[in-house]
């Protein structure tokens, strides 16, 4: 087993009482792996009937499942079409958690590496948007690269300190804070976590947490709702925090949430709706998640719900892909933008709208990102391959095609099963390969 500090298991032992013992055993246990179905491109039901793997529902979340570390899902082309996110189990229950309708604005305050966010989105169903931000501008990169590849179009990605931000009152309907913190529910899953507990312990991530859930609740519409969530076990970074959040700010309540088997209550009697998640009582690994709701009654944003068509070629036959937004060109790129009742003006934003392609020449070229949104029927050319056409690899490895079967030229969307994987050129019965190399099969 883990050499854990000495400090540190006197805190938990504090805090597991009789499941202490229980708690050290979890170490020898085998880890567990996720993935959560990407809806926005298909159905859980639809995935299930194509799906390779081994998989298990799980409890909490309806999208999500189990599967064998031997199935190696990063390996196979229906990752590289965007139809699963890999995450870990616990942490798929925050985004579960925050109520979300069609239409929202939501704030993603600590998104990286965007698991949660594109959650988010698959529930706004291409309505509303998400801000979704991390303050280290290397993380966010990671960020703006998941939101594209699952195929988020309503979302402005930030690289900004959350708990610094002055111009937000109350403009968000959903928020969602997922803590930076000291990681203890993470020690079995990723040891170094603990050198990094011992430079900066709970006290340190603490007053941080403070910081930034008061900015969080001052961003949050009167009837909106936020979720608190950490992946750590100490009292100083769950239960403290929100009743300090409830000292502050009295027109908080802490609401109740379904709990699956294997839930704790929360340590106080004021947190005790919230969820502990410990690795000795579920499959998964620690987590802390509270829902918080602000008194008054929520305003429905009022923007239209329209399609919007773009004047480039290119785009005129994409019917019914692109709603409530705009299409702008900056240079020689082209983006579409989310109608969005906020002022990002000097704030660092990576991406603002979503990249579209970009012109060489004044001839127009199509980003991966566009394919990455699109579904088979909305592109009027396209190439699709089974699965188990060796082509599909060697598309994913960004090689050139023979498609003379295929009675295609010019650009095509390329699909395994129907489900998009990027764009070709096609001349000749030849197929240039558009896949990104930094996408590329490895």
């Amino acid at each position: 087993m883990l050499k854990l500090p000495q400090s540190y298991l006197d805190s938990v032992k504090k805090i597991f009482a009789d499941g202490y013992d229980d708690y050290l055993k979890s170490f020898s246990d085998e880890r567990v792996y996720g993935l959560r179905i990407n809806t926005s491109k298909i159905s859980v039901e639809d995935f299930l009937k194509i799906s390779p793997f081994k998989l298990e529902r799980i409890p909490w979340t309806a999208d999500g499942f189990y599967y064998q570390e031997e199935d190696r899902p990063a390996k196979h082309p229906y990752y590289f079409a965007g139809l699963y996110y890999l995450q870990e189990p616990s942490a798929m229950l925050p985004a579960e958690v925050l109520p979300v309708e069609e239409g929202d604005l939501i704030l993603d305050a600590c998104s990286a590496p965007g698991g949660k966010a594109s959650k988010l989105a698959n529930r706004l169903n291409g309505t509303g948007v998400i801000i979704a931000n991390d303050i280290s501008a290397s993380r966010a990169q990671i960020l703006l690269r998941t939101l594209e590849t699952q195929g988020v179009k309503n979302a402005y990605v930030m690289a900004e300190d959350i708990a610094s931000i002055k111009t937000f009152t109350e403009k968000f309907d959903a928020i969602l804070v997922d803590a930076p913190c000291s990681g203890e529910g993470m020690f079995r899953k990723d040891p170094e976590l603990i050198r990094s507990w011992l430079e900066k312990g709970p006290d340190y991530y603490a007053e941080l947490q403070k910081k930034i859930i008061s900015s969080a609740v001052k961003m949050l519409k009167p009837g909106g709702s936020l979720v608190y969530s950490t992946c750590t076990f100490s009292v100083e970074e769950n239960e403290q925090v929100i009743e300090y959040a409830l000292d502050q700010f009295p027109e908080l309540k802490v609401v109740p949430f379904d709990f699956a088997d294997g839930f704790e209550h929360g340590l106080s009697a004021r947190t005790c709706s919230c969820a502990r998640l410990y690795p000795h009582r579920i499959k998964g690994e620690g987590h802390f998640v509270a829902l918080l709701q602000k008194d008054g009654q929520k305003e429905k944003n009022t923007v239209p719900d329209k399609y919007v068509t773009s004047e480039e070629a290119f785009l005129k036959d994409l019917k019914g892909v692109f709603r409530n937004g705009f299409f702008i060109r900056r240079k020689d790129r082209l983006y579409f933008e989310p109608d969005i009742p906020l002022d990002l003006h000097g704030l660092r934003v990576l991406r603002s709208g979503f990249l579209l392609g970009e012109y060489r020449h004044e001839r127009f070229e199509p980003d991966h990102n566009l394919a990455c949104v699109l579904k088979e029927s909305e592109f009027p050319a396209t190439v699709n391959f089974d699965l188990n056409d060796e082509r599909v690899l060697k598309y994913l490895k960004c090689e050139t095609l023979n498609v003379a079967d295929k009675n295609v030229s010019g650009y095509v969307l390329v699909c395994v099963d129907h489900h998009p994987l990027g764009f070709g050129k096609v001349s000749n019965g030849i197929l240039k390969n558009r896949f990104p190399f930094a996408y590329s099969y490895k």
